[in-house]
């Protein structure tokens, strides 16, 4: 709220280029929370596509969960005005990777009622194989 008090400020004086830093500043806190959003939905697809992995099996709720998580990810990347998207392929990819480590700790828990540590766990999924999953299902 702060900056749009500011915003308004300096356009008022008509400092348009003072202005526009600020602008810039809104638009990259916006894509910040994005990217975190999709990081949180990311977490949660790639923590049940670990289990599917890691147990050979999957369940109804594992599945719906999964296709949820797919439709947040793909409605919070596309760009409502613009059709386009926030992220693209490679971006998209990178913050998968980075979710990956904290889906793999949570499925530490939850793969076969906590049998794996984290080492073991790590040995038994191929996370590169995961994330390619992950893409394939997220692309539109």
């Amino acid at each position: 709220m702060e900056e749009i008090l500011e915003l308004k400020q300096l356009l008022l004086k008509g400092d348009f280029s003072g202005a526009l830093a600020i602008v810039e500043e809104l638009e990259e806190m916006g894509r910040k929370d994005i990217i975190k959003t999709i990081r949180s939905y990311a977490i949660i697809l790639l923590l049940h596509l670990i289990k599917q992995q890691a147990e050979k099996r999957t369940t109804r709720s594992w599945d719906v969960s999964i296709r949820n998580s797919i439709l947040e990810i793909q409605e919070e990347n596309r760009r409502p005005k613009s059709a386009g998207f926030y992220l693209n392929p490679t971006e998209l990819e990178e913050v998968l990777v980075i979710a990956y480590r904290q889906a793999i700790n949570q499925a530490c828990l939850e793969v076969e009622e906590g049998r794996y540590e984290l080492r073991e766990l790590e040995i038994l999924v191929n996370q590169s194989e995961i994330i390619e999953k992950a893409m394939n299902l997220i692309n539109y």
